[in-house]
């Protein structure tokens, strides 16, 4: 099990039965890294990821 892997487990705990736009998403990753600029590069890749994430499936 990864460190990161607690967090996850404990955001599907405690929302995982919400529902929440990506304009709220974006939001939040923009707080956290105003926040923790030190993590800007983890989050620039991470939204890139999300935002991406359905191009594998046209293959």
């Amino acid at each position: 099990m990864y460190f990161t892997d607690r967090g996850i487990e404990e955001l599907e705990g405690r929302r995982g039965d919400e529902e929440v736009t990506l304009g709220w998403l974006s939001e939040k990753l923009r707080a956290f890294v105003d926040a923790n600029p030190d993590y800007e590069e983890a989050i620039e890749r991470l939204a890139t990821y999300l935002a991406r994430d359905d191009d594998d499936l046209d293959d």
